[in-house]
């Protein structure tokens, strides 16, 4: 790293932190903090919701597995995202959406309360919670890995820096900053992009190894599926993702309710599905590359970030460093916010009668602090990343077979198909997903593949079939659904929100 890279570093930092202040002005209560205020447009909606689904984890354990088994890692790691968010903007959009403006809710897991029960509400909000903590750290630790290698940052140094940062900008201007910044870092990721591109191509021959470099590759990276990521493998990611991306992933659900109207928060996820299935190709050209211009790397892991410091001049590293960067602060800092709502909306007001009684000022206060709080604790953690299991344990192994219980009974509540599925079905299908994975995890020799498809799959069987054996209809299920369905829409704009929250109903 040069001068200049850390010039152009630090004027990207400014820049997140500018917008953030910007943002502060914006934000005059906890719906504004959390959805603003329901005035954001789908195309920023949509970006948004795009930046907030990956980080710096693509650019480091997907970056090992693009050098060691080749393409593979596209399919099941990013279309199977569009695919999943594709069919979200026919199924969950627009319903988050009507969640904002006909319940007044601020939080993803508010409704959850009138549709079950406040047992499965807190169950879900905890567990999912605690897994985020993980999530997230697994984030800070795979930028401290790039910056490390980029720079020589000691880990937990490079952890701080990028936490610190980000928790300024996400703390004082909410999901305004979060977005704005996300549109910023959009712009900065994609010039990054064709600078590494251009100069792969340069090292490859020109721009006609764009269709020749394949043919020198080894035969097993051309295929969507190998014995480790199996046909299997990539269709229960598909469901996974599905869940995931479409609300199971809180953050993503806000980005559906900050939309105007529940057209445009459709119009919203269409766009981000359209990116996911073509964005992460531009992104992952060069880690495709990688084996053929660095052979006989002794880790993979590194791929990315030794391309750039081996073939960049300065100045360009940075500004790379700066793209990888974007896609971290994203992620955590719409992740942050999300939790921020789960915790100030839905955890504690059960467990404190004065927070149910918080005025607009105290409400946002709260918000900004239980985020400080949480991105601090995710920090924490991450400097025990390597003792987890390593990032692509914790993302792969961690996230994706435990999202699926959480996602289950959130998702599918706004789906009249599972009307009769009640608190009996949610918070079976949820224990009993956390338990299948314990049992493949810790006591069963299991694939991969059945790592990750046992818990959701486990959990759908039982809410479907207990809704369908044990059904639970109950008038306030059916006025959920009956509100979240399309009836009253105003194709002209938005229609009135309600002040009506469910929890305090």
């Amino acid at each position: 790293m040069h001068a200049f890279d850390w010039t152009v570093m630090c004027a990207y930092f400014g820049l997140m932190v500018l917008i953030g202040w910007w943002s502060h002005r914006r934000v005059g209560d906890v719906k504004d903090f959390f959805t603003a205020g329901g005035r954001m447009p789908w195309w920023l909606a949509g970006i948004s919701h795009h930046m907030s689904g990956y980080s710096a984890v693509l650019f480091v354990a997907y970056a090992g597995v693009a050098y060691t088994t080749g393409i593979t890692v596209y399919f099941w790691g990013f279309a199977s995202i569009g695919v999943g968010v594709g069919i979200g903007s026919w199924l969950f959009a627009a319903r988050w959406n009507r969640l904002r403006s006909r319940f007044g809710v601020a939080s993803p897991l508010e409704y959850l309360a009138r549709r079950y029960n406040v047992a499965t509400q807190q169950a879900l909000a905890w567990s999912g919670s605690l897994l985020k903590v993980a999530d997230i750290a697994a984030k800070w630790f795979a930028v401290a890995t790039l910056l490390n290698v980029f720079a020589g940052i000691d880990y937990n140094l490079g952890i701080l820096i990028t936490g610190v940062i980000t928790l300024v900008y996400c703390t004082i201007g909410g999901l305004w900053a979060d977005a704005l910044t996300e549109l910023g870092q959009f712009v900065i990721q994609g010039a990054a992009a064709l600078v590494m591109i251009v100069v792969v191509l340069h090292k490859l021959g020109g721009i006609s190894a764009l269709w020749t470099m394949w043919g020198d590759l080894p035969d097993s990276h051309l295929h969507p599926a190998t014995s480790q990521y199996t046909t299997v493998f990539l269709l229960v990611y598909v469901l996974v993702k599905t869940l995931e991306y479409n609300g199971g992933m809180w953050n993503l659900a806000q980005r559906y309710m900050a939309a105007p109207s529940a057209s445009e928060a459709r119009r919203g996820a269409r766009l981000s599905a359209a990116l996911y299935l073509f964005w992460p190709i531009v992104l992952m050209f060069p880690m495709f590359a990688a084996p053929l211009l660095i052979p006989g790397l002794d880790n993979p892991n590194n791929s990315y970030a030794v391309m750039a410091t081996t073939f960049l001049p300065h100045g360009l590293i940075g500004l790379v460093l700066a793209g990888i960067f974007s896609h971290t602060m994203a992620m955590v800092s719409s992740d942050a916010n999300a939790i921020s709502a789960v915790i100030t909306r839905d955890m504690i007001p059960v467990l404190s009668a004065r927070a149910r009684h918080w005025t607009r000022r105290q409400g946002l206060k709260a918000a900004r602090v239980t985020t400080v709080v949480f991105v601090l604790l995710t920090m924490a953690v991450a400097t025990q990343a390597e003792n987890l299991g390593g990032v692509l344990q914790i993302v792969v192994n961690w996230v994706a077979a435990l999202m699926g219980p959480i996602s289950v009974p959130l998702l599918l509540g706004m789906l009249p198909r599972f009307r009769t599925c009640g608190p009996r079905a949610a918070l079976v299908s949820w224990a009993s997903g956390l338990i299948a994975y314990a049992l493949v995890y810790y006591v069963f020799d299991t694939s991969q593949t059945w790592l990750v498809a046992t818990p959701v799959l486990v959990s759908l069987a039982l809410y479907a079939g207990l809704g369908l054996l044990l059904p639970e209809p109950s008038e306030a299920t059916e006025d959920v659904l009956a509100r979240l369905s399309d009836a009253g829409d105003d194709p002209s704009g938005p229609p009135h929100a309600s002040e009506e929250s469910p929890v305090r109903a």
